[in-house]
């Protein structure tokens, strides 16, 4: 449904993205995840027609929505898609069944056809009820409700979100996450989110764009990010708490603890906190760490330590106070090999 190819941005000479290449199936839920100032908002701008590209194609579908090689570039409201912004962006002198019925009259639909499509998006978000109410009489939640509602009405074939969730509270994220789902499950249409968030992006994606510097790290359904990164970069981004990724020298962690299992690389072995333990005392395969912080999650804890000014992590059952100096244990081999550049060597 939505392919880009070798797509770039440029603002004022800084490259904000760049040769970004991806096909996304018809109905996929598409996350472009990373930290910010790596371009997964600029890409979502390009896929709305808010911004131009300097290089590259979109397509939706069949049809080109932008080509920067003959300088083509298809009108927003051209292009079946909508678009919920981070800030809602609702009209304040709208009632709510106002704001859901705006695209519908901005499309020349009809009265009944209008009245009949408002009336199933509010019901299908919920806020029906608030349908004479203004934005600044209801909640946050229920505002972004109401914006989902407004995007969902002209029933777009693509849906695109600019961090919906952020300005919403810790529990209302996870509802809405819920509520999110549904509706693109209802819609049928593809979705393209962008987040910092990544429990948003594994609860929520069929496909992640992992985003670095205005490039893809790694594209991959969300359960291949965590059993295969292809990155250090992904191996730290991703994963509750994320992999740990210890300095190794000429095949010896920490540069003096030589093992063959690192077959003489250089760069940093990944071990992930399940997989590392806490020993009772020192040993050939332990390294000391000054404790930091202990973390209780799902029944068990999160034991950080410093190590030679690494943090590492493990999960533990240990119980009671945490000694002064732990010993951490290395599995017999890393799940993974990065060099100094964090590209993946094994």
């Amino acid at each position: 449904m939505i392919t880009l190819s070798h797509l770039g941005k440029t603002f004022g000479g800084a490259q904000a993205v760049s040769d970004i290449s991806l096909t996304v199936p018809e109905g996929a839920f598409l996350v472009l995840l990373g930290p910010s100032g790596c371009g997964k908002t600029t890409i979502l701008r390009m896929l709305a027609g808010l911004e131009h590209p300097t290089a590259g194609e979109i397509r939706f579908g069949d049809t080109a929505v932008a080509d920067a090689s003959r300088g083509y570039v298809m009108e927003p409201g051209s292009r079946n898609a909508g678009l919920v912004f981070q800030s809602y962006a609702l009209w304040p002198h709208m009632t709510v069944a106002g704001n859901v019925d705006w695209p519908l009259r901005v499309a020349n639909l009809g009265r009944e056809e209008r009245r009949a499509r408002a009336a199933e998006a509010m019901e299908m978000l919920g806020v029906a009820g608030l349908a004479a109410r203004y934005p600044g009489e209801i909640s946050g939640g229920q505002q972004q409700r109401v914006a989902i509602a407004r995007m969902i009405a002209p029933r777009p074939r693509v849906l695109l979100f600019d961090e919906p969730l952020s300005n919403l509270d810790a529990t209302l994220r996870v509802e809405m996450r819920t509520e999110l789902m549904r509706v693109h499950r209802a819609t049928g249409a593809t979705a393209v989110y962008v987040t910092h968030d990544q429990i948003e992006a594994m609860t929520m994606a069929t496909h992640v764009a992992v985003m670095n510097g205005g490039r893809i790290e790694q594209f991959d359904p969300p359960e291949r990010l965590l059993s295969d990164p292809a990155s250090a970069f992904v191996a730290r981004f991703i994963g509750t708490p994320p992999a740990n990724l210890i300095p190794v020298q000429a095949g010896a962690w920490f540069g003096r603890m030589p093992d063959p299992a690192l077959r003489g690389a250089t760069g940093h072995g990944m071990v992930r906190a399940e997989d590392l333990a806490l020993a009772d005392a020192p040993g050939p395969d332990t390294f000391a760490a000054q404790p930091v912080e202990v973390v209780p999650m799902a029944g068990r804890r999160l034991v950080t330590g410093l190590a030679e000014g690494q943090r590492v992590t493990a999960v533990t059952d240990l119980a009671g106070p945490v000694p002064s100096e732990l010993h951490f244990r290395l599995p017999p081999a890393p799940a993974a090999i990065f060099d100094p550049k964090g590209n993946r060597l094994s």
